[in-house]
C-alpha cells in the first residue's frame, strides 16, 4: 500500500518535466496509456473473463466509472492550473467530504470524532486557500474540488449498491473510468503537440502512476482494514509534495504547508480513533 501511494505521488513531478504536452492532452495520453496497461495486466491476473464485468456492467458500475473518469481528468487538469501541493491537499479532504455526502444521501451515521475531523480539515482548507486566493486560478480551484466531490459520490454510490445486494468491482470501474476520460478529453487534446519524450513520460504515468497502483490497492483491500488503507494512502500527499519540491523546484507556500498539516492531522486523528473502535 505504501508502494502504491509512492507511485500515485509521481504525477506532479513528472508533469512538470513535460516539454510540449499541455492540459487536456496530458490527461488524454495518461488515461489512454492506463487503458492499454490494463488491457495487458487484467487478463494476466484474471484470465479470459477479465473484462466480462465491463460487458455486463450495471448502472452502479457505470456511475462509479464516470466518477473515476472525473477524478482522473480533474486531477491532471488541476495540476496544470495550480501548484501540486494545493491539488493534493484538496484531494486529501475526500474521505471527510464523503462522510457528509453519505450522511445526506444514504443516512450514514457520522461519529463525533468524524465531525471534529471535518471541522479541523475545513479549517485547514480555508487556511490554505484564504492566504492564496488572490494568486490562484478560480478555474483551477473549481477543478481541484471536483476530485473529492467525485470521490464522495463514487463511494456513496458503491455503498448504496452493496447495501442493495449489488457488489461493485473496483477494477472494471477504474477501467471504464480510464476509457471515459480518454474519450472525453480526446477532442480537446487535438491537435497533438506531445514530443516523443512527453509520450514516454505520459506512458510511465499511465502504467506506473495509475494502472499498477490501482491493481495493488484491490489486493491490499483483501488483507488490510479500511483505516490502514486510508492512513497509508495519505502518504501520497506527503510524497507528492516532496517530489514536486525536490524534483521540480515547486516549493509549497507556508499557508499550504500549515493548512495541509491540519487536513492530514484531521484524517489521521479520525482513522486512528476509528481503528481503535473496531472489534478485535
Amino acid at each position: 500500500m505504501a508502494a502504491a501511494a509512492l507511485m500515485w505521488s509521481i504525477a506532479g513531478v513528472v508533469t512538470r518535466h513535460l516539454e510540449q504536452a499541455r492540459s487536456f492532452e496530458i490527461t488524454f495520453w495518461r488515461s489512454f496509456f492506463m487503458l492499454l496497461s490494463l488491457l495487458v495486466i487484467l487478463p494476466l491476473l484474471r484470465g479470459r473473463t477479465a473484462f466480462a464485468p465491463v460487458l455486463r456492467a450495471s448502472a452502479p458500475l457505470w456511475l462509479s466509472g464516470v466518477c473515476w473518469s472525473v477524478m482522473f481528468t480533474a486531477f491532471m487538469v488541476g495540476i496544470t492550473l495550480m501548484p501540486v501541493a494545493n491539488v493534493l491537499v484538496t484531494m486529501a479532504a475526500g474521505p471527510l467530504l464523503t462522510a457528509l455526502v453519505a450522511r445526506v444521501f444514504i443516512g450514514h451515521r457520522i461519529a463525533p470524532r468524524t465531525w471534529g475531523a471535518i471541522a479541523m480539515a475545513g479549517a485547514g482548507i480555508v487556511w490554505m486557500y484564504g492566504a492564496e486566493v488572490a494568486h490562484l486560478s478560480p478555474v483551477g480551484l473549481a477543478v481541484a474540488l471536483c476530485i473529492p466531490v467525485a470521490a464522495a459520490i463514487n463511494w456513496t454510490a458503491v455503498q448504496r449498491a452493496q447495501a442493495q445486494g449489488h457488489a461493485v468491482d473496483l477494477v472494471p470501474a477504474v477501467f471504464i473510468g480510464a476509457a471515459l476520460s480518454a474519450l472525453a478529453t480526446l477532442p480537446w487534446a487535438l491537435p497533438f503537440a506531445a514530443s516523443g519524450r512527453d509520450l514516454a513520460l505520459l506512458a510511465l504515468l499511465g502504467l506506473v502512476q495509475l494502472a499498477i497502483p490501482c491493481v495493488l490497492v484491490v489486493y491490499c483491500g483483501r488483507v488490510l482494514k479500511a483505516p490502514e488503507i486510508a492512513l497509508l494512502g495519505l502518504l501520497e500527499v506527503i510524497f507528492g509534495i516532496l517530489l514536486a519540491w525536490v524534483g521540480a523546484g515547486e516549493r509549497p507556500a507556508t499557508a499550504v504547508l500549515m493548512g495541509g498539516t491540519l487536513v492530514i492531522a484531521a484524517l489521521v486523528f479520525n482513522e486512528l480513533l476509528g481503528w481503535k473502535e473496531q472489534p478485535t
